[in-house]
């Protein structure tokens, strides 16, 4: 049967298609723009949007399993119930969610809350579903790289609690073994939620110290201060977007994102491999900046 992916040409979505086609699945997209959408060779293109409703109901046709990736916007949780009651209504029983790390204790971050309902739905309406939970994306520091390596400032407030960076490439594959698992599964498997970290859990000083031994020269950590960090996102995104992820900061600094016992073995068995970890992402922006 055929795969549906969401978010197919985000970060994280577009990893998790190559990951399924390399794993000889069927895979069909949903995405705004057919013409832009840069896909593998064998995936099927529907064009729509999660709030289309004809769309949606045509894209599920021939589909058993849905990853749900829908990205942070003023309507992701009507996007994310619409979704899941006509994969329901279409027949779908089996579904990969991607949520977010503490989704149940952030609730005041609106994102937070969203996910955390959409977990209660999906819980309640009875589908085979592997909810993922990642902690905070690695690559989110593509964009403060100019300020780290100009500055000398890791100016991201993540306080000194420590958050569990991390990679996209290893969330968009654990997706991807779950959304296989529950296709080829001959029926309904438990629910399953999966905290998707990074191998080292890091401080605001901790990431600093990276960045200053990758440049050979001293980088400082910004310091916690959610307020000055909204300010300066105000300027290029929606100030609701803005006041949001100063929300998100002050939970880093006074919760952090710590992983639970066990939740990097299990990521690491459930790969086969090692995690990707912080240091080899500051390595890596540093010698593309050398190169440029």
């Amino acid at each position: 049967m055929t795969i549906l992916v969401t978010g197919a040409t985000g970060r994280v979505g577009r990893h998790v298609v190559q990951q399924l086609v390399n794993r000889g699945a069927q895979v069909r997209v949903l995405v705004r723009d057919p013409a832009k959408a840069d896909v593998p060779a064998g995936v099927e293109v529907a064009k729509g949007d999660l709030l289309d409703i004809d769309a949606l109901r045509s894209a599920f046709k021939g589909v058993r399993t849905l990853l749900l990736l829908n990205a942070v916007a003023g309507d992701e949780f009507t996007q994310a119930l619409i979704t899941l009651n006509v994969a329901r209504e279409s027949g779908v029983d089996r579904v990969v969610y991607l949520s977010v790390f503490h989704a149940e204790r952030f609730v005041n971050v609106p994102h937070f809350a969203v996910k955390c309902g959409a977990e209660r739905m999906i819980q309640q309406m009875g589908f085979s579903a592997t909810i993922l939970r990642p902690a905070y994306f690695i690559d989110n520091d593509l964009m403060i790289k100019d300020v780290i390596l100009n500055h000398g400032v890791y100016p991201m407030p993540i306080g000194g609690r420590g958050v569990a960076m991390v990679d996209a490439r290893d969330i968009a594959e654990v997706a991807a073994i779950e959304l296989v698992r529950r296709d080829q599964a001959p029926g309904k498997l438990p629910l399953e939620t999966i905290n998707l970290v990074g191998p080292d859990t890091l401080s605001g000083a901790d990431a600093a110290a990276i960045w200053s031994d990758a440049l050979g020269r001293p980088v400082v950590y910004g310091g916690d201060d959610p307020a000055g960090f909204e300010q300066n996102l105000a300027a290029f995104m929606p100030k609701w977007m803005a006041y949001e992820m100063r929300l998100m900061a002050e939970r880093y600094v006074t919760d952090g994102m710590v992983p639970e016992d066990g939740d990097v073995a299990r990521l690491t068995r459930i790969l086969g491999r090692s995690l990707h970890a912080y240091r080899d992402f500051a390595d890596q922006v540093v010698a593309g900046a050398k190169q440029a």
